[in-house]
């Protein structure tokens, strides 16, 4: 298998499209099925798998021979994930979060009580914000509608949407930081409890 993914590599670096189309039957599943794991959403998951194949495809001349087809499309993926979550939140625990799970996935079952955790406590935090705010970051970062679309649909002027965008971030980033530093250590004393 290796050494067909070596071949894989060296078509697709020459532009075959026929190479891309077996890379993506090989992976497109899998890498589906990681990204709905740390998502929690299909479409959201597709998403994802489908700009990991358009990167691959316009950085194809860039990928070094030795690589393996797995570990750089679940590096991708891995990257992706994150930059969304960021972009829907703003935070980096994220990464720290997944790197965690990645380190879980070598050889034992994934543990997703954290990461339940994670998602109560940002709702939590986004329950206290004003209620504009909340129909705001909702808009914005769950549903990636822009500042236009959002001062349509909440009759609101664009300025407004901004400012409450603004405000609203800021001040959950700020609950965030407080309640994720005791999260953030749950998941390192998790990490050092498995290797001891």
């Amino acid at each position: 298998m290796l050494q067909g993914e070596h071949i894989l590599i060296a078509e697709l670096k020459r532009g075959s499209k026929d190479a891309f189309d077996q890379i993506y039957k090989l992976y497109a599943g899998k890498l589906l099925a990681y990204c709905v794991h740390y998502t929690k959403s299909r479409e959201d998951a597709e998403e994802i798998v489908q700009d990991v194949f358009v990167s691959l495809w316009n950085s194809r001349e860039a990928i070094r021979q030795e690589e393996t087809l797995h570990s750089l499309l679940f590096t991708i993926s891995k990257h992706r994930i994150i930059n969304a979550f960021r972009s829907t939140i703003n935070s980096p625990v994220y990464e720290d979060y997944v790197d965690y799970q990645n380190e879980l996935s070598a050889g034992e079952d994934y543990d997703w009580i954290e990461y339940e955790r994670y998602v109560k406590i940002v709702k939590e935090a986004i329950c206290k914000l004003p209620s504009t705010q909340q129909r705001v970051i909702t808009l914005s970062r769950f549903y990636q509608l822009s500042n236009k679309e959002i001062a349509e649909r909440l009759s609101l002027s664009e300025q407004t949407v901004k400012n409450q965008l603004s405000l609203g971030l800021k001040t959950l980033r700020e609950l965030l930081a407080k309640i994720l530093v005791i999260f953030v250590i749950s998941i390192i004393l998790n990490i050092v409890n498995r290797w001891l």
